[in-house]
């Protein structure tokens, strides 16, 4: 069961290149006990595409979460304040 939320939202902009994407990820609990980590990404302004995995243990979906937030961030994503 997921004791704390964890909601994810960050953004990347260049204008030079026409580019405005996002990438929001939260961490969830599912129907059958287990936790889910939910990712949604694209355009800016758009609905864009959305993943889910589905863990036994909310620590292996935090875990995913730090990879991710790290592989972005290495990326050019920022965090909006």
């Amino acid at each position: 069961m997921t004791v704390q939320p964890y909601r994810l939202y960050i953004e990347r902009i260049d204008p030079s290149k026409n580019m405005a994407r996002f990438y929001a990820l939260s961490i969830e609990p599912n129907l059958f006990g287990g936790t889910s980590l939910v990712r949604s990404w694209g355009r800016i302004g758009s609905r864009g595409q959305q993943k889910i995995n589905i863990f036994d243990s909310e620590a292996k979906a935090v875990d995913l979460l730090l990879t991710l937030l790290r592989r972005k961030r290495s990326r050019g994503y920022r965090v909006l304040r």
